[in-house]
């Protein structure tokens, strides 16, 4: 039998149960994989605690999007993949699992420099700033305003764009502006004061802003700093950014992602393990924790109480 963490009622972290599930069978056009890390977003924890929409509970509800691990089935018809090649997965339903079926367009290849904890922080953090940056036009000579920087998201965006040639400023809590600075990028505290920090970072101006914070402080700061307001963007404030003239990437909007941004999330997985195979990409990991102890690593994520990628290991 294989295991998944699964719950049948919105509620706290402590829904959240390990069960034995069925071994997962390939059906045509699908894979098994035997997953070896999981990913762990705040997104996971706000559908299961009804911070985000979700539809009535009428089974147990399965976790996850994000993870790692090897093929080990493959079901008629699937081809680009092997039974032991290691993948990456993304935007997939029930990661939080020893073992999952899965459709091989959820999945890219991962060469043995990058671990399955790296490919199992990809998935949503790093597709949403690339595909972020790409619908904000952003490119070289630009100047970059990244709230949140110190974040999976804000980290991710932060490497791409100083990939591109764009100049970067994040903000972050100083304990982490050297981290920040290591990627390339110029850190900035948040607080009274920051829209002058910024415009003394950026004397020719600032020209997109990316808010992976959500606060008033990260919206306003951006408004008074960015002329063009198609070229603001959040990722958390997805219900009141239309209120703002701004763009929301997720973060609750009730606007979908286009065709095009959904093909720019799903490129940025094979994008990202390319560059961090390569050394041009860092994915800071955070506490590991065995799959049995999901709910404490939903506690983690929504008292912000960890710094890098959580990681559940089955």
């Amino acid at each position: 039998m294989a295991r998944a963490i699964v719950y049948t009622e919105i509620g706290s972290p402590d829904v959240l149960h390990l069960t034995e599930i069925p071994d997962p069978v390939a059906a045509d056009g699908e894979v098994v994989v035997a997953i070896e890390a999981v990913g762990v977003n705040p997104i996971d924890a706000k559908i299961r605690g009804g911070k985000r929409p979700s539809p009535p509970i009428t089974e147990p509800r399965p976790v996850g999007f994000d993870g790692a691990g090897v093929i080990t089935e493959l079901g008629a018809g699937v081809e680009g993949f092997a039974v032991g090649d290691r993948v990456a997965i993304r935007d997939a339903h029930g990661t939080y699992a020893s073992a999952i079926a899965i459709s091989p367009k959820h999945l890219a290849l991962l060469p043995d420099s990058v671990t399955a904890a790296e490919g199992a922080g990809i998935g949503i953090p790093a597709g949403t700033a690339y595909q972020a940056l790409r619908s904000l036009e952003v490119s070289e000579g630009d100047v970059l305003l990244v709230h949140a920087g110190s974040g999976s998201v804000g980290q991710a965006a932060v490497q791409f764009a100083v990939d591109w040639g764009v100049t970067v400023i994040a903000t972050a809590s100083p304990s982490r502006h050297a981290q920040l600075r290591d990627l390339g990028a110029i850190p900035v505290a948040y607080g009274d004061g920051l829209q002058e920090r910024v415009e003394q970072a950026a004397p020719d101006g600032v020209t997109a802003a990316l808010d992976c914070a959500g606060t008033d402080e990260a919206i306003e700061v951006s408004l008074a700093l960015v002329p063009d307001r198609e070229r603001i963007a959040t990722i958390v404030r997805g219900p009141d950014a239309a209120s703002f003239g701004i763009r929301a990437f997720s973060g609750g909007s009730p606007v979908p992602l286009t065709d095009q941004e959904q093909a720019w999330r799903a490129e940025a997985l094979p994008e990202t393990i390319a560059l961090i195979a390569s050394g041009d990409f860092v994915i800071e990991l955070g506490p590991q924790l065995p799959l049995a102890d999901a709910a404490r690593a939903h506690e983690l994520v929504e008292a912000h109480a960890a710094s890098g990628k959580i990681v559940l290991v089955p």
